[in-house]
């Protein structure tokens, strides 16, 4: 990925920091460019009626609403699913708890309470211990969430027994379930279980074109016709109903059917980059736990946000995400060979800062 530094001299800059700062292809500007459009609202866009209708059948669902972001759609799946003063059920660090501004109490007057996972992962049997009994000091329970690939978790994958587990305990409670699935790709990738095989167990599930798949814009929200119907309603309250969306719609297609399969680069890519940091003093991880895309390591006395820093003057962009934990994410931007240059950087930059 290069950028211009100070508007005069280009120079290769390494960014880490997400799968979201992906760039769109030149194929991919060209299926843009040439996008047949109508208007979204009034359902006459051709371009995102086929998105929506080949995000539904992959995932095996009636239909889908094309969105402007995986928190909006992750929003509206609780909207749609509950009513004010209903509780949602999530794990500690899910996207929707930590990183959606405390959404669902703002849009949805729904509260959310937080179950401890194992790297986002938690079982039927920690849902069932959850459970409170019908009672009006409480809450009704409504929704459970699961996150797959969970991004906290350090891009880790929910195994399908443990989800047809939680599955189990929510039906017989009488529980909904909706998938943060905005890294099902990945999911579905590394593991080779057909995303609609993630998505039988769930009522809703969310998936993001613009991060690995490196679509400029856009998120689906699945379900039954009936709910999407609900969905989009809500989506028209949010600001969400764009007009002519084919020409985004055409790039989140494209990558939908030619930048899936790819994603395996990506895995491949990042458990490169977890063995060779393993290797390095002063950083802390067990590449063995990296099963996608996201690498999480740790840095041994050295505060992460001052190093980001540094090592971002020197042409690598990686994330803080807690006082000495650091974030890096493969995706279509990123090759083999910056990953190799990167390493050298961090070497480098370790041994000035007393690293050896």
């Amino acid at each position: 990925m290069t950028q211009t530094i100070s508007g005069t001299q280009a120079r290769r800059i390494i960014d880490l920091r997400s799968d979201t700062v992906t760039l769109p292809t030149a194929e991919m500007r060209g299926a843009m460019a040439a996008a047949e459009v109508g208007d979204d609202v009034f359902g006459e866009d051709p371009t995102v009626r086929r998105l929506e209708a080949r995000t539904a059948e992959i995932l095996g669902k009636e239909a889908a609403v094309f969105v402007p972001s995986g928190t909006m759609a992750n929003q509206l799946a609780i909207r749609a699913h509950t009513e004010p003063g209903d509780e949602v059920l999530a794990e500690a660090n899910a996207h929707i708890v930590y990183y959606e501004a405390g959404a669902p109490a703002a849009l949805s007057g729904a509260t959310c309470r937080c179950l401890t996972g194992r790297r986002g992962i938690f079982s039927g049997a920690d849902l069932e211990a959850a459970l409170r009994p019908a009672d009006i000091h409480f809450p009704p329970t409504r929704l459970v969430c699961l996150e797959n690939t969970h991004n906290r978790g350090g891009g880790s994958v929910w195994p399908l027994t443990e989800i047809a587990g939680v599955a189990t305990v929510a039906r017989q409670h009488g529980l909904r379930l909706h998938l943060d699935g905005a890294r099902l790709w990945n999911a579905s990738v590394a593991t080779g279980v057909p995303e609609r095989a993630y998505a039988t167990h769930f009522e809703s599930v969310n998936v993001c074109f613009s991060k690995g798949l490196g679509a400029p814009v856009g998120s689906a929200l699945a379900g039954s016709a009936e709910f999407v119907a609900r969905a989009r309603r809500f989506r028209k309250q949010l600001g969400g109903g764009m007009r002519q969306a084919g020409i985004i719609a055409a790039g989140a297609l494209f990558a939908l059917e030619h930048h899936r399969a790819r994603l395996a680069e990506d895995h491949v890519n990042a458990q490169t980059l977890a063995r060779r940091l393993a290797t390095l003093p002063g950083v802390e991880l067990d590449p063995a736990s990296f099963e996608t895309n996201i690498v999480v390591f740790r840095l041994d006395g050295v505060p992460a946000r001052d190093w980001v820093r540094i090592l971002d003057d020197a042409g690598v962009r990686l994330l803080a995400t807690g006082p000495n934990l650091v974030r890096a994410v493969t995706h279509l931007g990123v090759s083999a060979t910056d990953i190799a240059a990167a390493l050298e950087i961090i070497k480098d930059s370790l041994r000035r800062n007393g690293r050896s």
